[in-house]
């Protein structure tokens, strides 16, 4: 078991598109990892062929088009979710007995995270008390919202896994392959979308400033 590990978060950039299965077998291996100490924490910043996961809570009629991209079934909460190219995936790997072991507060900061990187786009991102995930008004009059972030966590002995999906520039029209989270009648947007086209090293290196704001935590990036 190592002992010199420093307190810094790994964080890793992927610029190739990362199949989901190899993802997750690479998080539950860090996960396994980090529990026994001979890894540091990790944020992980990714995008994925199009494709979608169906969470814990997935509901099969909420599948509107099964056939159009593979779908996995996955261990986080949640319903089903897309992913994409344009769309940054962060899976979040941390140790939660540094962080307070609360669950509840753990998804709140990931909340927090996600608004403090869209307020440096000037997009203003807001929670929802009976709906999962970041979401931006429509202009009146319309009494709908559109969802630009998804969140969807996995705690395994209080290390965490899985974790948030910013839609940048994806190919809004593959969400309707769905039901996003379950969630009807709101829409979903992304920063393109509102007008922000930032790059994706752009939003990345926003992510990363307001993950060390949040988390009050410094993170190293590696290759």
């Amino acid at each position: 078991m190592k002992s010199d590990l420093n307190d810094t978060i790994e964080c890793r950039i992927d610029d190739q598109l990362v199949p989901y299965p190899d993802a997750v077998s690479f998080m539950e291996q860090r996960v396994a990892d980090i529990r026994q100490s001979r890894a540091r924490e990790m944020i992980w910043l990714l995008e994925h062929p199009p494709l979608i996961t169906a969470g814990t809570s997935a509901i099969d009629d909420e599948l509107i088009d099964a056939n159009r991209f593979p779908v996995y079934r996955t261990g986080r909460g949640g319903r089903h979710t897309y992913h994409g190219p344009g769309q940054r995936v962060v899976y979040v790997m941390l140790d939660l007995k540094k962080h307070g072991q609360d669950v509840r507060a753990y998804v709140r900061n990931l909340e927090q995270w996600m608004i403090h990187s869209l307020q440096e786009f000037n997009v203003i991102g807001e929670q929802r008390d009976d709906r999962v995930g970041i979401w931006v008004k429509r202009p009146p009059p319309s009494p709908y919202d559109d969802k630009i972030a998804a969140i969807g966590v996995r705690i395994r002995r209080w290390v965490s896994f899985h974790g948030v999906a910013l839609n940048v520039e994806p190919d809004l029209e593959h969400f309707q392959t769905i039901v996003p989270c379950g969630i009807s009648g709101h829409g979903v947007t992304s920063l393109w979308d509102q007008g922000i086209t930032a790059t994706m090293p752009d939003v990345d290196n926003h992510l990363i400033n307001a993950f060390e704001q949040t988390f009050n935590r410094k993170t190293e990036r590696t290759p």
